[in-house]
């Protein structure tokens, strides 16, 4: 039974609007329905709850900020990351498949698409017929994308696309993916390819310790055939990307919110019906030193993320703030898993409990999407004016 019970000590929900708590909690009471019963046993078995995708369509977890007439809810940004803060609360898997429809391939569609992009996949992404997948790292090129060799060549009215991608959420299972490659010319566009196109294969990554529960794999081209309508116009060169990427890491840094609290609330109820020595275990020292850095930590993360989202609604959310936020949301999120695994004893590393999922599933969400360090160089960067990537 999912008895997860919503950390607020600076009780920030008094700041929140009454529709963006209608759709934080519509989203809470779906996982708990939905995803808490089954979760453990997919992550065990490694296999993608796939039947998920059409109902995360039908409750509006994909591109909930996209407007109505293309399929999306119109909501604004602070509730698309309460929304991911509940799923992540589920599990990060989950929430990996919804960023990425989301953030990374509905996102550059409707930001960079032209309008009969926008009316062909826009729609079916939203309900979750389509599963898409975004195509930046590869093999050789993670943390310096703009090194990427996936490249096209023109050819009449179609380009030829060669090359591979690789870490690749939703990849096995996605119907299109929004890949960035190179023109002739060294300058990076995105291309929508599309499940079917000879030469486009997906394989499946295998043997993963971390979102298990996640669909991971490989988009690779030989000589795949993509019509010139599919490249999207709106905008290139590396900024398009990490346009997305900001998109991405906004919904990361409220997701990893989520699984801190959803490891905090497990601790807590754990200590108090732990008895050892006489007494619940809440009532030592050492334990309560714990849950009080684990709720300070918590409380710190949502101020945090709380005016990231008013700055993203008013669209002055920098690259820098944003990455600030996935950097300290994960850290402390890792940070609180191992502290409430610790209080659990040796039941912390059974699936009877999330805690020891989660704090798997964030040793990826601390890497993807920019890794820890990069996010502390782009920061850097940010406040000192010198560039250390080079």
């Amino acid at each position: 039974m999912d008895a997860f019970h919503h950390p607020d000590y600076y009780q920030l929900d008094d700041l929140l609007s009454e529709e963006h708590k209608m759709v934080r909690d519509a989203t809470r009471d779906w996982i708990k329905r939905s995803v808490s019963p089954i979760i453990e046993d997919y992550a065990q078995r490694a296999a993608f709850p796939d039947h998920l995708v059409k109902e995360m369509g039908e409750i509006g977890l994909f591109g909930p900020y996209i407007p109505e007439e293309y399929g999306g809810a119109g909501l604004d940004h602070m509730s698309y990351g309460l929304m991911m803060q509940e799923v992540e609360r589920g599990d990060s898997g989950v929430r990996s498949t919804c960023s990425v429809q989301s953030s990374l391939v509905m996102f550059p569609i409707f930001a960079y698409g032209s309008e009969e992009q926008k009316r062909k996949f826009l729609p079916k992404l939203a309900t979750g017929e389509f599963l898409g997948s975004f195509g930046l790292t590869e093999p050789n090129f993670g943390s310096n994308p703009g090194g990427m060799t996936t490249n096209f060549k023109e050819d009449g009215d179609d380009v030829i696309l060669n090359g591979a991608k690789m870490w690749i959420s939703n990849a096995p299972f996605c119907h299109v993916a929004v890949v960035w490659a190179k023109n002739e010319a060294g300058r990076i566009k995105g291309i929508i390819v599309e499940r079917g196109m000879e030469g486009f294969t997906t394989p499946e990554t295998h043997n993963k310790w971390s979102l298990r529960a996640s669909a991971t794999g490989e988009l690779v081209f030989d000589n795949v055939r993509v019509p010139k309508a599919n490249i999207l116009p709106g905008r290139d060169g590396l900024g398009a990307p990490l346009s997305c990427l900001d998109s991405a890491r906004f919904g990361i840094a409220w997701g990893a919110l989520g699984a801190a609290m959803d490891c905090y609330d497990t601790a807590l109820r754990y200590s108090k019906e732990r008895i050892q020595f006489g007494k619940p275990i809440a009532g030592f020292q050492l334990q309560q030193k714990k849950l009080a850095e684990m709720i300070t930590e918590i409380t710190k993360a949502q101020l945090l993320t709380y005016r990231l989202g008013e700055l993203k609604n008013e669209g002055k959310a920098t690259t820098g703030q944003i990455s600030m936020a996935k950097r300290n949301n994960v850290e402390i999120a890792l940070k609180i898993a191992r502290e409430a695994r610790q209080m659990l004893g040796g039941m912390g590393i059974t699936g009877d409990f999330s805690i020891m999922r989660h704090m798997m599933n964030l040793e990826s969400v601390v890497t993807y999407e920019g890794t820890h360090d990069i996010h502390l160089l782009i920061t850097g960067m940010d406040v000192t004016g010198e560039n250390a990537f080079a």
